[in-house]
């Protein structure tokens, strides 16, 4: 709505107070939409032809009244009203229904976070028609347009044919693989990767051949030689807070894995779920290797898994086209009333306050799993949702599982991970969640307690 225009002359009033009231009347005659996002101030002046000073002044009586709220360096946008009371399950309705296996990122509960998320619900309420509507396979323009807001946050500026909305990193991966493999056909991945991948791969009848890696990452030498002797029809990376490993590929090893991809021409499936957290992740090797990668933002650990939207970029506007048919036979299109709502948040800037509060409570929960976890051996970043423990020597990961179960704290161990090579007494150990600090603690602690070596002993 950057095209508004009030109409102001002849009403004898201030034209700041003019302006303001022609705000008002045209939100309540539906010109005006809650989130649609008025003319910067100097712009409108311009197009009134009148002073800056007087829009400044309109804007700031717009803004007391509750008709509008102003973003720094996003720009002024119509308010969404809070949204009505609504009756609420009690807590353990949704609460049984957590799949603790799952890496989660914290849940916010933020009073003011959560009142602007809220908001966001009342948007799409407002628009809830039009978005019961069977539409585009890789969303509308708007919704490619907020995505590329979003991805420049990792620093890509894809052109806009190559992005694509998809409902979710594990929907898109599999529609890629069945654009890049056939049964039988070979996929390369980390020794030590992602089990939803191999859940794919098991399903598609793709065999996946593990990659010897490194503290940094896959190993660029072995990289290169599987290439030569496999003949793989594409490669799989998470190369930024690996899961379950926790490890980041640094700048230098990015640039070797991607000069072995373009020297060999094969292509990539870049998963880069967690590349949004850390404040200062390396550039995804989407950006030196673009021709070649298809490169996977997902929202669920940056935003929120229900959502299950991923910004996908493809290598070029004929594989976004390529993907679009392979998720309309699959999953027809992303849920339009989930797109909106991210949107909204992005446009909004909802979604970066999400990341960043995330960013901030996975730092403090690693700050908690050292205390509670002080003498044993595990992997960890800063802002991992996890981490990777290192079992005392003659504890079986299977007796931990074991002593764990029905305990609020997600555990996997390292045999959903291994694709090649000795599986070694690791486990994940899930540190967000809905889980509180306190009961996080006082989980971890319990954990360090049956480690213990008397804890087996009798």
């Amino acid at each position: 709505m950057t095209d508004w225009t009030p109409r102001i002359a002849g009403s004898g009033k201030p034209r700041y107070l003019a302006i303001a009231e022609a705000i008002a009347a045209d939100i309540r005659a539906g010109t005006l939409s809650p989130g649609d996002r008025l003319p910067p101030q100097r712009r409108l002046a311009e197009r009134l032809g009148i002073d800056f000073t007087t829009v400044s002044r309109a804007y700031a009586e717009a803004q007391s009244r509750g008709l509008i709220d102003s973003h720094v360096g996003r720009g002024t946008f119509v308010a969404v009203p809070a949204p009505a009371a609504l009756p609420t399950l009690p807590d353990e309705a949704r609460a049984g229904e957590t799949d603790l296996s799952m890496n989660m990122p914290p849940e916010p509960a933020d009073p003011e976070l959560l009142a602007r998320m809220q908001a966001g619900l009342a948007y799409v309420g407002a628009n809830l028609v039009p978005l019961l509507r069977y539409q585009s396979a890789v969303g509308s323009e708007k919704d490619r347009v907020a995505a590329s807001t979003w991805l420049s946050l990792r620093g890509m500026v894809p052109r806009l044919e190559r992005i694509a909305v998809t409902p979710g990193a594990h929907a898109t991966m599999t529609a890629i693989l069945t654009l890049l493999a056939r049964p039988g056909d070979r996929v390369l991945c980390e020794r030590i990767t992602y089990p939803g991948l191999r859940n794919i791969a098991g399903r598609l009848g793709i065999e996946l051949v593990g990659v010897p890696m490194d503290l940094d990452g896959m190993l660029p030498d072995a990289l290169d030689a599987a290439i030569r002797e496999k003949a793989p029809r594409a490669v799989y990376m998470n190369p930024t807070l690996q899961n379950p490993t926790t490890l980041t590929v640094p700048v230098e090893r990015r640039l070797e894995l991607s000069e072995a991809i373009n020297r060999h021409g094969i292509p990539l499936i870049e998963d880069d779920a967690y590349g949004f957290i850390p404040p200062k992740a390396p550039a995804p090797l989407a950006v030196s290797a673009p021709e070649l990668t298809w490169h996977i933002g997902g929202l669920a650990k940056c935003i929120g898994a229900g959502l299950r939207l991923a910004y996908t970029v493809a290598p070029s506007g004929r594989d976004a086209h390529a993907l679009a048919q392979a998720l309309r036979a699959t999953s027809v299109m992303p849920s339009p009333i989930n797109m909106a709502l991210a949107t909204q948040w992005i446009e909004d800037g909802t979604a970066d306050s999400i990341r960043r509060f995330i960013r901030a409570e996975s730092a403090a929960r690693q700050q908690i799993a050292a205390e509670a976890l002080d003498g044993h051996r595990y992997c960890s970043e800063e802002n991992a949702f996890n981490i990777w423990l290192a079992l005392p020597e003659g504890i079986g990961r299977a007796d931990i599982v074991a002593r764990m179960a029905g305990r609020p704290l997600g555990l996997m161990p390292a045999d959903a991970f291994t694709v090649a090579g000795p599986v070694s007494d690791k486990l994940r150990v899930c540190l967000g969640g809905a889980i509180s600090r306190d009961a996080l603690r006082e989980q971890l602690f319990f954990l360090a307690n049956v480690m213990a070596p008397n804890a087996f002993m009798g």
